[in-house]
């Protein structure tokens, strides 16, 4: 009997696993892992965001679509250069075909597309995903109202974080060294809401570029509380806010110079013990840029475990010294963030030493961070974070359903008996395509 190679390579790629009873496994799903992740980021979604900025104009086979996936196996699965990436791309054989794709990429054409196409298309495409996915992550992180007072969807923290680069890409910040040699990099300055592990908001831009700018590129919204390190002072901006009813919470600069206009009542057992909102001051700063004066609230704590003095600076003027403090501790639940896209994706290594390769890796990145954010909370935690990525990162290929393995708690005797499974197409006593079967005499 002849034997079509071909259809027998392909049944190949789907196991046809069978328990010992005969009944197939439950865990299989029709299409392998990679494929299970992208389809979280609806085609349509693409398509829109391909549209507005005609990314695909002058391109016959790197699509934006095939250069997303590409990427994404790459930051996922940590491929440690752009050649790796593209080789590695050759274990998945053809099950990319499910996404639409027949070919893989060289890698002259992936970096080309990398270095020529604007990363603005990716940036779209991500806060288009993020708007799809709202509902799902309003509220995804239990947090409780700051004292009673604030609630926490009300309150928004920014920060920045750096990705080392070479200086001739992304100028570095600081002097140069007398030795000469100077690392740039990229800042990503990033605004998460206080329930949420999910950017809302993010800039691209130099290491070098001072952090107050970024408060003129921030898109406000009225009744919102906006918390921030001493990096962002910015008295003129501060100013805008209060006639906005924009507010925030941050800490002043040591040198900064004011006037107190008003001592407001604290705590009796506060100033007795010497721990909490010893003072609560309000105070008028000088605005350079207006030549005006700007009337905030200087708050000064001394926390009780560590017996540091701290200093805090605000707009908000009928709420509690203590919810000011609490307000701004919390601030730093930014950090897990920046540790999450570091430590997960591959961000330590660039595919391009373009502007809009970076970028675009970057962009690319948080889409990933945005899907694996969705898994996690669509299957109510049931798995460590870092653990579903780290799963995935290791099975792309794999044709076993990522969310039922994630559910699957404490595996059953049966289940961990190898023995108790066939994984043969062919059964033995018949002999397999290239086995040979001795005839009886």
């Amino acid at each position: 009997m002849e034997i079509n190679y071909r259809l027998f390579c392909r049944v190949l790629q789907l196991p046809h696993i069978k328990t010992n009873n005969g009944m197939q496994s439950t865990k299989l799903s029709g299409q392998p892992v990679i494929c299970q992740l992208l389809s979280y980021l609806p085609k349509e979604l693409v398509d829109q965001a391909v549209h507005k900025f005609e990314s695909d104009r002058y391109y016959k086979k790197m699509t934006t679509y095939r250069q997303l996936v590409f990427m994404f196996y790459g930051v996922v699965s940590k491929a440690h250069s752009l050649n790796s990436l593209c080789k590695s791309l050759l274990f998945l054989d053809g099950k990319l075909s499910y996404l639409g794709i027949p070919e893989l990429a060289a890698s002259s054409t992936l970096s080309d597309a990398n270095k020529n196409r604007s990363s603005e298309v990716f940036e779209h495409m991500y806060y288009l995903l993020l708007d799809f996915y709202k509902a799902d992550l309003k509220g995804g992180f239990v947090c409780l109202p700051i004292n009673g007072e604030v609630a926490c969807e009300k309150i928004k923290r920014f920060d920045a974080t750096t990705f080392t680069l070479f200086s001739d890409v992304f100028k570095g910040a600081g002097r140069e060294p007398e030795i000469g040699l100077k690392k740039g990099g990229i800042k990503a300055q990033t605004v998460l809401a206080f329930d949420s592990l999910v950017p809302e908001h993010i800039i691209l831009d130099a290491a070098a570029k001072n952090d107050k700018d970024f408060l003129g590129q921030l898109k406000t919204e009225k009744g919102h509380i906006y918390v921030f390190d001493k990096g962002y002072v910015n008295y003129g901006v501060y100013q805008n806010w209060g006639s906005e009813e924009v507010y925030f919470v941050t800490r002043p600069n040591q040198n900064a110079k004011h006037k107190v206009l008003k001592e407001n009542p604290v705590d009796v057992l506060d100033i007795k013990t010497g721990q909490g909102v010893i003072k609560d001051q309000e105070i008028a700063v000088h605005v350079t840029s207006s030549n005006s004066v700007c009337k905030l609230r200087l708050i000064t704590y001394k926390d009780p475990e560590s017996g540091k003095v701290l200093k805090f600076l605000t707009n908000l003027l009928s709420y509690q010294g203590i919810t000011i403090a609490l307000i701004y501790k919390n601030r730093w639940a930014i950090e897990p963030f920046f540790k999450q896209l570091k430590q997960n994706y591959q961000l330590t290594y660039f595919y391009s030493d373009s502007r809009e390769g970076i970028k675009t890796q970057i962009w690319i990145a948080l889409i990933a961070n945005l899907i694996f954010t969705i898994i996690y909370q669509r299957n109510k935690q049931a798995e460590q974070f870092i653990t579903i990525i780290a799963m995935a990162s290791a099975n792309m290929g794999s044709y076993v359903c990522l969310t039922v393995i994630i559910k699957t708690q404490n595996l059953k005797k049966d289940e961990r008996n190898n023995e108790k499974v066939q994984l043969e197409i062919f059964e033995k006593s018949k002999g397999g395509v290239f086995e040979k079967v001795e005839k009886s005499p």
